[in-house]
């Protein structure tokens, strides 16, 4: 069953099951974390500008980037313990930087956000599916 779960059966070690379904483990941190950061920044009429806010959502942003990576080549290593903390704070990062999207449409903090998933994702893609042609 789908259910926050775009991994194939022989990635079911990159999931939870909860009561039967089947759960992305960085997705179980992410989502959750996105919508509460986002509902408390609302909540407290942040501001849509902080010093800090490029770098700290880059810095949220790269574990998860990284444990994905090196997932990617090496598919049973890993924890969901991991997933799940990288999950989470990507969430906080996704949570600011679309918290201010929403209102102020594609801030510095989103665009540099994008290029660096881009940075990463691209690559590691390009190489990986040269690797399992090859392989």
């Amino acid at each position: 069953m789908f259910w926050l779960s775009h991994h194939h059966e022989e990635e079911d070690n990159r999931t939870y099951l909860l009561g039967g379904v089947r759960v992305c483990a960085r997705c179980l941190g992410t989502y959750p974390v996105l919508v509460a950061v986002m509902l408390g920044l609302f909540a407290l009429r942040a501001p849509l500008a902080w010093r800090w806010d490029v770098p700290v959502v880059l810095g949220l942003t790269l574990p998860a980037l990284v444990d994905w990576a090196v997932g990617r080549f090496r598919p049973a290593s890993g924890s969901n313990a991991v997933r799940t903390l990288t999950g989470v704070l990507l969430g906080a990062a996704l949570g600011r930087s679309l918290f201010v999207h929403l209102q102020n449409p594609l801030p510095p903090m989103l665009l540099w956000q994008a290029a660096l998933v881009l940075a990463v994702a691209l690559p590691v893609l390009l190489v990986s599916s040269r690797g399992s042609r090859n392989g």
